[in-house]
């Protein structure tokens, strides 16, 4: 079809260019279409039906301008080449007419009439001038806001409350107007001339309403791609402010044309505190406001805040009743074990995540500070450099997301507590009053007896999970062996239930010697007490107690959450691993994908050859050439040349590398969630904006201003 398109258009300049390369950089203007090629089911999009062609083309009007601009794109036309055009226009026309014949009765009268919508003149009536500028007007002031949503700058500017009374300042979208009036927008000059210098160029209702179409657009971009590959998984990340109100942000996984999975960001979801609430706005926002059909949802992930695991579990549930097939997974871009900890029901490990999260924070601000910290290290480990040297490099990476965050807690929590003590008693110049006050507060935090017997316990409960939880986050072989090893990892786990006291005991033990070795008191906490109001009961030690609070509530729920997590479905679809050549290979090509891909039979073009075309599979790598390499990753089998040999095969692979478990081989295309994190941290939270930071975060999208402003000019007649 687009070879179609590009010999209709006399473009032999673009004859060489491939079907991907003018989808992606090429645009042909609408009034090539006949109307009836065109739907218009929504204000942001035109959409051409499957079978359109361009055959409307002035291809004589440059003859008699030899000055027009477009004159080299068009070559003069043989007798034949015009008769062969007209002949093609008719035969087009004839098959349109066989094929929708009540479209085309609606089109006699140079009309076209949608599902209850408006009518569409075949010849667009020319806009006045008035029309003109007030179009060249809008488009102007999206260019603004789409710049200070690339560029991160905030729609405010001063805060009133810094400014003296009486004085009047721009705000930052203002300043921007006035600046390209002021170097040579005559459009914006003529609009503005006469405005008072002291009042608003544009209402903030009025960039409220373009920041919205905005948005829209830039997600329809992405969107769009997303409906044209069928299958996504939707994943969301922890719940963040946004000016003052929570949100959950959003991303969608899909494979791409090119064969690419991609991680995008497509919005922010304002979060509710009522689970069965969230878990209805979130439905309704992906099916009704983003248009995205959850029948065509293969996964779904959550990452969470302390606190927000059992909400966010509801909304996964709920969606799983209605779409069986949204299989409910750990996400790749957080670590099992950290994931676990976040969902335990137990304050003290909600608090414990939250110091742990402190304190990194404030070494990363400061450079002095992790240097004080290094020399703490190496006093403390003289006589083992290699560990010493060991936990200095972690300490200047993201450790509170490893796999084994409680272990080097453990094993950094003396040189923590060292180094901060020092700091807050050093009353010289050499620190400021806020590290000073914060290395106080959270060498407190550190040496309180309930946060040191929960880091223990909290390290010796996921030691059984660390290896099971690495291997998922490894090579695909990795994940694929992982998931048979989960039932070992449930009997350690289901052991250590049984033989709880056995196991608390030698847990606080531990805890209680690294109390001692920091000059720790070993009690009760004080909450604890206070609240008996004297029917505290003598035989209550504080072994029972965090044995009764702590260590049999984590061992019992991290056990359930390993068996929803890693549901009968989700290993299924994980053993299907299997079909990666490199698993292949490792399991002798006696592999049995046919029984666990049931589940998927229905993504299938042809379910009916998967036997036979598994076995051709398997043959195919099995009786390779000495030479060739099996391929390690779905990324890389999907790019093979012969995969359209293989649609089954190619349609299992496509599902199984959208389950969020599964990570993103090519950074490039999981960039969308770095941008998220690089805005959130950049931008003050007062300063956030959920529309302009989707335009930051995917600022490479093409932005179409005429849409924006045909759009705007029809929501806000």
């Amino acid at each position: 079809r687009c070879q179609r398109w590009v010999e209709n258009c006399r473009r032999a300049d673009l004859e060489d260019k491939t079907p991907d390369q003018l989808n992606k950089h090429y645009r042909l203007c609408a009034k090539h279409f006949e109307t009836s090629m065109i739907c218009r089911s929504s204000p942001y999009r035109t959409v051409l039906r499957d079978n359109a062609v361009p055959t409307i083309f002035d291809l004589t009007s440059h003859l008699n301008n030899p000055h027009s601009r477009h004159r080299k794109r068009i070559k003069e036309l043989s007798e034949d080449e015009i008769r062969t055009l007209k002949q093609q226009k008719i035969d087009d026309a004839f098959e349109r007419k066989q094929a929708t014949q009540e479209s085309n009765e609606n089109n006699e009268q140079n009309t076209v009439s949608e599902e209850g919508g408006e009518e569409q003149e075949e010849k667009a009536v020319p806009l006045t001038l008035e029309e003109r500028e007030n179009k060249d007007y809008l488009k102007s002031l999206f260019e603004i806001l789409i710049l200070m949503g690339k560029q991160n700058i905030p729609l405010d500017g001063h805060n009133v409350d810094e400014l003296p009374e009486g004085i009047f300042t721009s705000d930052n979208f203002q300043a921007l107007l006035e600046y390209r009036i002021n170097g040579g927008d005559e459009i914006l000059r003529k609009r503005f001339e006469m405005t008072a210098v002291n009042l608003e160029y544009c209402s903030k209702t009025q960039q409220k309403q373009m920041l919205e179409i905005c948005e829209n657009c830039v997600r329809e971009e992405t969107l769009r791609e997303v409906r044209d590959s069928h299958f996504f998984s939707i994943v969301t990340d922890e719940v963040v402010d946004i000016a003052g109100e929570e949100h959950l942000p959003v991303l969608v996984r899909f494979v791409d044309d090119s064969h690419n999975l991609r991680e995008e960001f497509i919005g922010f979801l304002p979060y509710e505190a009522d689970p069965e609430i969230l878990a209805v706005k979130f439905h309704t926002t992906i099916t009704e406001k983003w248009g995205l059909n959850m029948e065509y949802c293969r996964g779904q992930a959550y990452i969470v805040s302390s606190g927000f695991a059992s909400k966010m579990k509801v909304v996964a549930t709920r969606l799983l009743e209605k779409y069986p097939q949204a299989v409910y997974t750990l996400c790749s871009s957080c670590a099992l074990n950290v994931w676990l900890a976040k969902s335990v029901p137990v304050v003290g490990v909600s608090i414990a995540l939250g110091t742990i999260e402190e304190v990194c924070c404030l070494f990363n601000q400061s450079p002095q500070l992790l240097v004080e910290l290094d020399n703490t290290i190496s006093a403390l480990f003289q006589d083992n450099d290699e560990k010493g040297n060991e936990l200095k490099k972690i300490c200047r990476s993201q450790w509170t997301g490893r796999h084994d965050t409680f272990e080097v807690l453990v094993d950094l929590l003396q040189a923590l507590v060292l180094c901060l003590d020092a700091v807050s008693s050093d009353f010289s110049v050499r620190w400021n009053n806020f590290i000073v006050g914060r290395a106080f507060v959270l060498s407190s935090a550190l040496t309180d007896f309930d946060f040191i017997v929960t880091i223990v316990i909290m390290k010796n409960v996921l030691s059984f999970t660390r290896a099971f939880g690495k291997n998922l986050q490894g090579q695909t072989s990795d994940v694929f062996f992982a998931a048979g090893s989960l039932t070992a990892v449930l009997h350690s786990l289901n052991e250590v239930m049984e033989n709880i006291e056995v196991y608390h005991e030698f847990w606080f033990e531990e805890a209680t010697n690294l109390a001692t070795k920091l000059d720790v008191q070993i009690k009760l906490p004080g909450k604890f007490l206070r609240a008996q109001q004297g029917n505290f009961d003598p035989d209550m030690t504080s072994e029972n107690y965090y044995k009764e609070i702590l260590s049999v509530p984590t061992v019992e729920h991290i056990i359930q959450e390993l068996k929803d997590i890693f549901s009968e479905q989700h290993l299924k679809a994980l053993k299907c691993l299997s079909l990666v050549p490199s698993v292949m290979g490792q399991l002798k090509f006696n592999t049995s994908e046919e029984h666990h891909a049931d589940m998927f039979k229905n993504d299938l073009p042809n379910p009916d050859t998967l036997s036979a075309e598994l076995h051709c599979w398997r043959i195919k790598w099995k009786h390779r050439g000495k030479d060739i390499e099996l391929p390690a990753t779905i990324y890389e089998a999907l790019h093979l040349p012969d995969i359209k040999f293989f649609p089954n095969v190619y349609a299992l692979l496509k599902v199984l590398c959208l389950l969020p478990v599964m990570k993103v081989e090519n950074e490039k295309y999981g960039i969308g969630r770095k941008r998220l994190k690089a805005y959130l941290k950049n931008t003050l939270t007062g300063q956030r904006s959920s529309n302009l930071a989707l335009l930051n975060i995917n600022l490479d999208i093409k932005h179409d201003l005429d849409l924006m402003v045909d759009t705007y000019i029809k929501l806000y007649p």
